[in-house]
């Protein structure tokens, strides 16, 4: 799990830093695996200089979505069989995963961010793994703010994170590390603030 951890580290920042903040490291290694299989993702793009390239790789990733949810791992890909086993252990729903590489696809072709896709997806799929199902409600807003923040619409962010908090009430003290990078509406922040950030979200348990 190192190397995923480093892998989440190098690739998304605030999430790595919120994920420090769930003390169980079964819980943390689960939310990890999660995040390293988004960084897959992401990194295409960068890889490649061709959108057909890309769509390929994409479509690769979809195609191995069948082997993670029928439980059988892709042996010596760690991120695949970390993937495998987390779905196992948390009945994750196979929706958000498809969407989110289906999202990228678009994103590839010029299609705009579906904010849905990218963030609130994800966002429900990491609170499910930190405190179980249910709480998909409760997180739709917090991902929408975290979306508009990283596609440069923070005035929009910051409007709707009253509506965002007033819903994470709701949320079991245990899934915000989950919806915590929320708070970091400001992607160019050092990495200092964004640690005060996190820890005056997670004390308060608001974004």
């Amino acid at each position: 799990m190192t190397d995923l951890d480093a892998q989440v580290r190098e690739a998304d920042i605030d999430r790595w830093l919120s994920s420090r903040f769930v003390t169980d490291l079964r819980a943390r290694a689960d939310l990890i695996t999660l995040y390293a299989f988004e960084a897959e993702l992401m990194a295409i793009p960068s890889r490649v200089t061709q959108p057909l390239l890309a769509e390929m790789r994409f479509t690769w990733w979809a195609e191995q979505m069948d082997g993670v949810f029928s439980g059988v791992a892709r042996k010596g890909h760690p991120v695949l069989e970390a993937l495998t086993g987390l779905v196992e252990r948390h009945g994750l729903p196979r929706a958000p995963f498809d969407a989110l590489i289906e999202a990228h696809i678009g994103r590839v072709h010029g299609d705009p961010h579906d904010l849905d896709a990218f963030y609130v997806g994800p966002m429900q799929i990491a609170a499910q793994v930190l405190a179980g199902e249910g709480h998909e409600a409760a997180v739709v807003d917090a991902g929408r703010v975290r979306g508009l923040g990283q596609t440069g619409r923070g005035d929009e962010a910051k409007a709707l994170r009253r509506q965002a908090n007033s819903a994470l009430k709701a949320l079991p003290v245990a899934a915000f590390p989950a919806v915590a990078p929320a708070a970091l509406v400001r992607t160019d922040a050092p990495e200092f603030l964004k640690r005060l950030t996190l820890v005056a979200a997670t004390v308060r348990g608001r974004i």
